[in-house]
């Protein structure tokens, strides 16, 4: 229960046992909530800051407000506020947590991971490349709002841009490795180049999160957060075919022996 002090107007907790006169009952809300999971962007760059309590400790914006005591789902007006408020328990700082926690996800230095190209850093055009992601769970600590706070980034999708306008996905499959005896074998992932010269291969990783707070328990975050690796270049030749009539081992200058330049 809360109750207000007649010196200074401020509200308080009332102390265990205490009867009050006052007519009405108080509640006080964040600053800038709008109910739900919503806040007002607008609101929040300008909310009060609440950076030196006691003992050093910080504390959240509210806003008081009043109705009539002893009624079921009165209608609450405005009392005071916005003012700091202190002694507030963790769980009072989840709303704020929870919308501002997407933003916080996007923002850790997430890993995308790295591309691996089967064959490379060199391959042939028109040929099957093999490309593969390396991704991988990882889990972060920040404090929000004062608050301890798990996250764990979890990859669940990719998009591959293949650096000649081709792009694949986003898809669940992140690949994986061929024996070399395999290569030029088309994969969920491959992708056959028709054109020589130098390409920039970028993958783009989608990881789903969740958080926790004060060791609770585990909550799903909206959306996704998209990581990109950075750019790995493959360079790809042509391959040319010839016929020589010579036998090395009877003739070793002959055309196409070991060693001989070839003639264009």
């Amino acid at each position: 229960m809360w109750v207000v002090d007649p010196v200074t107007g401020k509200v308080n907790p009332a102390e265990p046992g205490t009867i009050s006169s006052d007519p009405n009952q108080y509640k006080y809300e964040l600053q800038c909530h709008l109910g739900g999971g919503d806040f007002n962007s607008v609101c929040l760059r300008d909310q009060v800051e609440c950076k030196s309590g006691p003992e050093g400790k910080a504390g959240i914006p509210v806003v008081w407000l009043k109705a009539p005591r002893g009624l079921a789902n009165p209608v609450w007006t405005h009392h005071s506020g916005p003012t700091c408020l202190y002694d507030a328990k963790p769980e009072d700082l989840l709303p704020r947590i929870a919308a501002d926690i997407q933003r916080q996800f996007e923002n850790l230095p997430v890993k995308a991971g790295s591309v691996v190209a089967q064959p490379s850093p060199h391959t042939l055009r028109g040929a099957e490349t093999n490309f593969y992601a390396d991704a991988i769970e990882q889990q972060f600590d920040v404090t929000m709002f004062g608050q301890q706070v798990h996250v764990v980034a979890t990859p669940v999708q990719y998009t591959w841009n293949y650096g000649d306008g081709t792009v694949l996905g986003p898809q669940p499959s992140m690949g994986g490795p061929l024996p070399q005896e395999r290569w030029g074998e088309k994969t969920r992932t491959s992708h056959a180049y028709t054109a020589t010269g130098d390409f920039q291969v970028v993958l783009t990783t989608s990881f789903r999160g969740t958080y926790s707070v004060n060791n609770g328990p585990p909550l799903p975050i909206p959306g996704q957060g998209q990581f990109s690796a950075a750019p790995q270049t493959i360079s790809v030749w042509r391959s040319i075919t010839r016929n020589y009539a010579d036998d090395c081992n009877q003739n070793p200058q002959g055309q196409g022996c070991p060693g001989v330049p070839s003639v264009p």
